[in-house]
């Protein structure tokens, strides 16, 4: 007893409160279960008084226990972290009984991730006041303000209802003014009045803190992926879907098959190591090592490296990098190239049985659907194998002969190459070959080799459906099934590795990870979390119709991560000097500030504050304009998280007449009217670049000759990027990381980028606080 009333005090709850709860046994043994599920996932952060609060209002109002440990790890994530978040969460799993719970339509429900700015919430306050300015000035302080709050928060349901309290108290303030001696009589109210505003305490209580936005979707991706098991066929029951080709020795080989990966279910990500992985991989990436995780299988990084041509060691490491940093570990890592020997013994089989021959067209006239036969399709199989082990010895020059099969792909192709000859050293095999296998050959052999239960490809590759079966049961092994889903594009862009290429070598990019391209490289050096690109590739889900989003559903998803995991810190990019004249020459004070001002339990760090500091330009106005809230000479603002209220004396300018300094002095913001605004500043900061990104193309879709009959070269955006390299930041990010991301506050999301030196950090903004809607 005496150790749950110690545990109970620990998390806020009051002595005398806690031995009531004891008292009742059921709500006991439910926030005990709730604090120490709680406690296993905090860790060493414990829960706070805050986070206790939610868990005993939950404990006491969930009538369902077996829901207690899921709520309790959302409320322990900071998922589920306000009264009106916990409301709908109880709301949900009422009306939602069954197993599993669908994490993203619970969160949806929630409010998890929903960002709330605070000029969201002064548009709507203004909005709100607007609507009902005709009353308000005639009831002065009698107009009943509860009924502001009630639309305020109607229009923006997830808000933190204290902001939207101070709001409303201070854009009241703005419009009547102080009260008066006859807006302090106090005016008796009706019982019917009285009842109304019982109940709008109750609602306010409820609108609290904003939520927090989870790190990740993987759950529901999982989940998705376990319900597309539901139309894939069970591993060795290959037979069973549509098209698969039953020969007599099926059975055997699916038995076989079944022994060696013991019912497993296997896939494999088989990029060509021959350029930089993009955004439509990620997908691919998500969706096989996503599907054989959710199904508690293996995923092989396969490198699908027969063009010796074109690959290099960087690119081998670059996918590699990618697959780890979207959070997949492969199963192994493996090479076509491995299987070369095994490749070339079971073509020269495949040869043996009739089904391949040697072929001397030249490449010109195998190329498009309407090639003429071969003549050379009915030559003998004793010369076809000669003349293959004369290719094999390098008797023959590039382009004279080819090993074609005899078949025929669904989109009319007819005999597709197998081996073609190229007198290129291979990165890992070196001069030991001069004849490299075609995709055609490779793939599927490749997967029967690695006992792949679920080949998935991208739609393009449904054409080779056939091929792939008919290749397998030719030469009488294992036979995997090939499942095709459609691709992933997005508007503004593109992804082809030959035009990416020539976007480098014209200078409009600097390199493969140019923070605007979509590659993977490039949008990691931007600070996308690759949470939220895994959340991206959940919520385009995996459907057959190839799909064309606009960035814009991709940034969404990075500024729910980064709301979450990305701590505020303050910045000016353009910065106007400011002197406090009634502060002391040598005046300095520490300032805390929260790294998340949402939930100031994870922390803070402490900025000087002296009496030169300095405001964004755009802060000050030298004429006020009509609803301009910034300093103006007639204006005072506040200064965040200071607790300092600034009015313009002077205003200082150059010879040419621009604005370089404000002479202001400064009040205790708690001894003064509440101002309009509140805006950041830095004090002793340091110097940093900022490059702010803007999207590459002008155009939706730059390769389309329609939109673009110029050529995407043409149609490139000359704003896509503006450097301000005399930016300020303050002291907090000193010591920063590459690829450390940060809110600065009213600006943006930004990543340290690599050009970072000791002498000047070098930021890159990763998205806005908000979507632009005047986004060309």
């Amino acid at each position: 007893m005496a150790d749950m009333l110690a545990l109970f005090t620990s998390i806020g709850l009051s002595e005398q409160k806690a031995k009531e709860t004891l008292k009742n046994e059921a709500l006991s043994s439910a926030l005990k279960d709730a604090v120490v599920q709680a406690q296993r996932v905090r860790g060493a952060s414990g829960v706070d008084k805050t986070m206790g609060t939610l868990l005993y209002n939950m404990a006491s109002r969930l009538k369902d226990t077996k829901r207690l440990t899921f709520l309790s790890d959302n409320i322990a994530q900071c998922k589920i972290c306000t009264e009106l978040q916990l409301a709908a969460a109880l709301d949900f799993v009422k009306s939602h009984p069954q197993e599993p719970i669908d994490q993203k339509a619970f969160e949806d429900a929630c409010g998890v991730g929903v960002v709330i700015t605070p000029e969201q919430i002064e548009d709507a306050v203004e909005s709100v006041i607007k609507k009902h300015k005709e009353l308000l000035l005639k009831e002065r302080y009698r107009f009943n303000m509860g009924l502001l709050m009630g639309e305020a928060r109607t229009a923006l349901k997830w808000a933190d209802g204290k902001v939207i309290k101070n709001e409303v108290d201070m854009q009241v303030l703005h419009l009547l003014g102080p009260k008066t001696e006859a807006d302090l009589e106090k005016k008796p109210k009706p019982q019917k009045a009285k009842v109304a505003e019982n109940e709008a305490k109750v609602n306010k209580d409820e609108v609290a803190v904003n939520g927090e936005v989870m790190t990740g979707e993987g759950k529901s991706l999982m989940e998705q992926l376990r319900g597309e098991a539901l139309k894939f066929h069970k591993p060795g029951e290959n037979y069973k879907t549509e098209g698969y080709v039953i020969t007599p020795n099926t059975m055997d080989l699916l038995k076989k098959h079944l022994e060696i990966t013991g019912g497993q279910i296997r896939t494999r990500f088989p990029p060509e190591p021959n350029g930089i992985l993009h955004i439509g991989h990620a997908k691919a990436i998500n969706f096989n090592f996503g599907y054989a995780k959710a199904n508690n299988g293996i995923c092989f990084l396969r490198y699908d490296d027969t063009n010796p041509e074109k690959e290099e060691e960087k690119y081998f490491t670059a996918i590699k990098d990618m697959v780890e940093w979207l959070g997949y570990k492969p199963y192994a890592v493996t090479h076509a190239s491995d299987n070369f020997q095994q490749l070339y013994d079971l073509a020269v089989d495949l040869v043996r049985r009739g089904h391949a021959y040697v072929c001397h067209q030249k490449g010109e006239e195998l190329k498009g659907h309407n090639a003429p036969p071969s003549p050379w399709r009915d030559r003998p199989v004793e010369e076809s194998l000669v003349l293959f082990e004369r290719m094999k010895k390098g008797l023959f020059a590039e382009g004279e002969a080819t090993l074609r099969m005899k078949m025929v792909m669904e989109d009319g192709k007819m005999d597709p190459v197998a081996y073609r000859i190229k007198y290129t050293p291979h990165h890992r095999t070196g001069d030991e070959w001069c004849i490299y296998p075609t995709y055609d050959y490779t793939h599927c052999l490749c997967d029967s080799i690695e006992n792949i239960t679920h080949s998935l490809c991208t739609k393009e590759f449904q054409a080779r459906r056939s091929s792939y079966f008919w290749l397998c049961n030719a030469l009488d092994v294992y036979c995997p099934v090939q499942w095709e889903y459609g691709r992933l594009n997005l508007t503004y862009t593109v992804v082809s590795k030959r035009k990416i290429i020539k976007l480098v070598e014209t200078g409009v990019v600097r390199d493969w990870d140019d923070p605007r391209l979509f590659t993977l490289t490039a949008l990691r050096r931007r600070g996308f979390p690759p949470e939220a690109i895994n959340n991206f590739c959940a919520r385009v889900g995996v459907t057959v119709s190839q799909t064309t989003t606009e960035p814009h559903l991709l940034e969404s998803c990075v500024r729910d991560v980064l709301n979450d995991s990305a701590p505020r810190v303050m910045a000016v990019l353009e910065p106007l000097k400011v002197t406090i004249t009634n502060l002391p020459e040598n005046s300095k004070s520490d300032v805390q500030v929260p790294d998340f001002p949402a939930n100031e339990a994870k922390g803070s760090h402490v900025v000087p504050f002296t009496r030169t500091i300095f405001i964004e330009q755009s802060d000050f106005r030298e004429v006020m304009e009509k609803g301009y809230k910034r300093l103006t000479p007639e204006q005072p603002v506040g200064l965040r998280h200071a607790g300092y209220i600034i009015s313009v004396q002077k205003v200082i300018k150059d010879a040419q007449g621009k604005v370089v300094e404000l002479e202001v002095t400064c009040c205790k913001s708690d001894t003064a009217e509440k101002p309009k605004a509140f805006i950041h500043w830095v004090s002793q900061p340091l110097l940093c670049e900022v490059r702010l990104y803007e999207r590459l193309f002008l155009h939706k879709h730059p390769e389309d000759p329609a939109e673009v009959p110029s050529g995407f070269l043409s149609d490139i955006n000359p704003h896509s990027m503006k450097t301000i390299s005399s930016a300020l930041v303050d002291i907090s990010v000193k010591g920063a990381k590459v690829f450390d991301k940060f809110q600065f506050e009213r600006v943006g999301y930004f990543s340290l980028d690599p050009d970072s030196t000791a002498d000047k950090l070098v930021f890159n903004r990763t998205v806005t606080l908000k979507e632009d809607p005047g986004k060309i």
